[in-house]
Parts: structure tokens; sequence; C-alpha cells
């Protein structure tokens, strides 16, 4: 899996022409084997982003370029073998094993019907041994634990071979321990990724850039560093953001509180 640069020029979405945006005109660049965080209060458009990032919805307006290539120029299948997603909602097993799950990330490379080669079981192998799923490999995906799942998912669409990996909400609903171990997978990947995250703490430890969103519409993007402000996130989430730095390690970390409602948001 070789990383590739993803370029977002003015995308947006809306149900019907004659609708709303849910997202408004939205442009962003991210470099081959970086991490994008996209954050934003709930409703902001960050999962309708995603689905026009991964092809499930095509754009009114606007380009996705994976490595220079227009992903609605190619068909689903080569779209497939450049960008992978795991999301929120995970589908039914069907009583299906780990190792099962994890192949039918080899689909897009298949020809048809046609059974899974050497070359694909190969794959397969090397995915469960990167993501330590070989002892789970033969489990039924069902009796898995939520984190565990998740690690499931994320080889499924690590077995698809990608240059991009889209994850949507990650660590949503796991405990602590899985969404550390989600957070050390995702600095680990060698990927070019696009995660959404609900915690900015979490973004600004893990990724490259940040992208904020709010109502559909793009408030900044740029390093975390830099970009997430008291003012900026103050304003887009609707409360008193504070940020301090972490002694001695010199990290930053948010506090928050309800703004005082006398004073204009």
């Amino acid at each position: 899996m070789k990383p590739a640069s993803l370029a977002v020029n003015e995308v947006s979405w809306a149900p019907h022409k004659s609708d709303q945006p849910v997202l408004h005109p939205t442009s962003f660049s991210v470099d081959a084997g970086r991490v994008l965080g996209v954050v934003g209060p709930n409703g902001a458009g960050k999962s309708t982003l995603l689905r026009l990032l991964y092809r499930f919805q095509k754009p009114q307006m606007g380009q996705v370029r994976v490595g220079g290539q227009d992903i609605w120029a190619m068909n689903a299948r080569d779209s497939a073998k450049q960008v992978a997603a795991v999301l929120q909602e995970q589908a039914s097993a069907f009583g299906l094993t780990v190792r099962e799950i994890v192949r039918l990330g080899r689909t897009p490379h298949r020809s048809g019907f046609a059974a899974s080669g050497a070359g694909d079981e190969q794959i397969v192998h090397a995915v469960l041994e990167k993501l330590s799923l070989h002892p789970l490999a033969d489990r039924n995906f069902g009796t898995l634990s939520g984190g565990e799942r998740q690690r499931v998912m994320v080889a499924r669409a690590l077995a698809q071979e990608p240059q991009v990996l889209i994850l949507d909400e990650p660590t949503n609903h796991l405990d602590v321990r899985h969404q550390l171990e989600v957070v050390s997978l995702i600095q680990n990947l060698g990927l070019t990724i696009v995660v959404s995250l609900h915690d900015l703490n979490m973004a600004a430890g893990v990724c490259d850039d940040v992208l904020v969103l709010k109502d559909g519409h793009p408030q900044g993007f740029g390093p975390p560093q830099t970009l997430l402000t008291d003012a900026l996130v103050s304003h887009t989430f609707r409360v008193a953001a504070q940020r301090e730095q972490l002694a001695p390690s010199g990290a930053s970390h948010f506090s928050f509180s309800l703004p005082n409602e006398t004073e204009p948001q």
C-alpha cells in the first residue's frame, strides 16, 4: 500500500438541487501519508463530506482527486482500489469469521465471481498480522468486542490496498482503552487518512492537519497547533474554550465550559 495525495476542490452537496446545501463549497488538500482530521459539532457536515470522498454520494459541484485522478471519472471498482472507508455503522456479519470479513476487502481486485487466489490470501494474512488479528482469525465476528470489531473493519479496508483511508468517528462508542488502540493504529498505518472526530484534543494529538466545519461551512483548515485557537473553537462549538499547555511535555489541551449566555455567540 502506497499513500497518495488527496485534493478536494469546491465540493458541495444537497439532497436535491433545489434544497439548501448540507455541505457548502469546501476545498483542501492532503499530502501523501498525512492525517487530516475533520471536526465540528453535530450536523456540521462531517459525514456528508466523507461520503463524497469514498464515493457514496456524488458532489453536486467540485472534484475529488486521489493522486491527481478524479475518482468520479473512474468506475466503482477502480475507485475502491484507491479509497477505502471504515464507517460508524458496522454491517451484520451473517456468521462470518474475522478472516472471511477481511477477505471481503479483496473484492475490488477480483474479476466477477472469481475465488480468492494465492495473492489475495497472502495479503489477507499480512493484514491480519499487521493488526495482530491472527488469534481472532477464526472467531465469529459477532462474538468480538467493540474495539476488536473496529480493528477487523480497518483490516478489511486495508485488504483493499487503498491509497486513501476514510475513518468516520472510529472511536465512537469505544471505551478509553479501545480509543487509545484506534489512535495508535491511525498513527502507524502509513496511509493518507481522513478521519472525523468529536474529540478536539484527540484530533490535535493525532492529526497533521484539521478541517473545521460548522453548519456545512468550512471554518478553517491547517495544522491544529495554529488553527485551533480559543476563538475559533468557542465560535464553532458554542462553548467557552481555553487552550492550556501541559508541562513538561509542552502539549496543549482544551478545556471547555458553557459560555455566559449574555455574551454574543
